[in-house]
């Protein structure tokens, strides 16, 4: 049985659900013939992760055009065009360490995918770019506007090892972020305590630079927590919104055509093959610039 979920036009998202009924059908040519895509397409789709095997109680991504199939297996597919066809620019290699690795994460490029899609994902991107290559798990978090550092795993013992760390906190982690206003002659570091939804945040902010001619600043902003938008609700919190942030930004200047201005420069983590910590900075050239 097929499930189409009806779309109002062709660029719009659709659903297909497809029971195979016999085992010598090809994954291609079923989800060709449900989604009136050509077989390259399909191949092309797949490859960017809107396909799902259903096998009993496991479900899973596919992006083997030649997979076997089993009868009671199910086919999904989550087609979405204006999904499919975003981009973002390449991650960036800062050390590999084998069994984990440092990359600089650019603005767009997401942590986590959804049923539609992974193809603009860091991880993915590290796995099929990674000489050589190996499976990449995320260990931590950036948001999709923030760019910067972060540590992707490549064993299930690093895996283990780094969550832990980040889980424990025993990490540190430093921002830059450009804000709207003057922030030079405040006491500094100002340390920012406001709780995030119900939880303990803290943030400790210091001025680096100051722009009159557009009165903007560049702040450095230590976290020693990881509250979801922590640093932009905080920065806010305190009259300084940051430039590009369309949530939590200023009314008035959220339409600054700028991409968040927010950037992860510093971790440090306890290495999972020597047990030591390793700093790592962001070159200056991927760093923000007022």
């Amino acid at each position: 049985m097929t499930d189409n979920v009806p779309s109002n036009s062709q660029t719009s998202a659709q659903e297909f659900h497809i029971d195979v009924k016999d085992s010598n059908d090809s994954v291609v040519d079923l989800l060709s013939i449900a989604s009136c895509l050509s077989k390259q397409e399909v191949k092309q789709v797949m490859q960017k992760g809107c396909v799902w095997l259903e096998r009993g109680a496991s479900t899973q991504r596919l992006r083997r055009a030649k997979k076997t199939l089993k009868l009671g297996d199910i086919l999904h597919m989550y087609y979405n065009p204006d999904v499919l066809d975003q981009t973002v620019d390449d991650a960036i290699l800062i050390d590999d360490q084998n069994s984990y690795s440092i990359w600089y994460k650019p603005y767009g490029m997401l942590c986590q995918g959804s049923k539609w899609s992974d193809h603009t994902t860091i991880y993915r991107f590290v796995h099929t770019h990674l000489e050589p290559q190996r499976s990449a798990f995320i260990v931590h978090r950036l948001d999709r506007a923030t760019s910067g550092l972060i540590v992707l795993a490549h064993s299930k013992a690093a895996v283990r090892e780094l969550t832990k760390a980040f889980e424990h906190r025993n990490t540190a982690k430093t921002y830059q972020a450009i804000v709207h206003g003057d922030y030079s002659n405040c006491t500094q570091p100002q340390t920012i305590t406001t709780e995030i939804d119900g939880k303990a945040a803290i943030s400790h902010v210091t001025c680096l630079d100051y722009d009159e001619q557009i009165d903007r600043t560049l702040l450095e902003v230590a976290i020693e927590t990881g509250r979801k938008h922590q640093i932009r609700k905080h920065l806010a919190s305190i009259g300084l919104p940051i430039v590009g942030d369309r949530l939590h930004g200023e009314e008035e200047l959220r339409g600054t055509g700028k991409d968040l201005q927010l950037c992860a420069v510093y971790l440090k983590i306890p290495c999972p093959n020597s047990q030591q910590d390793k700093e790592y900075n962001l070159p200056d050239e991927y760093k923000l610039k007022l």
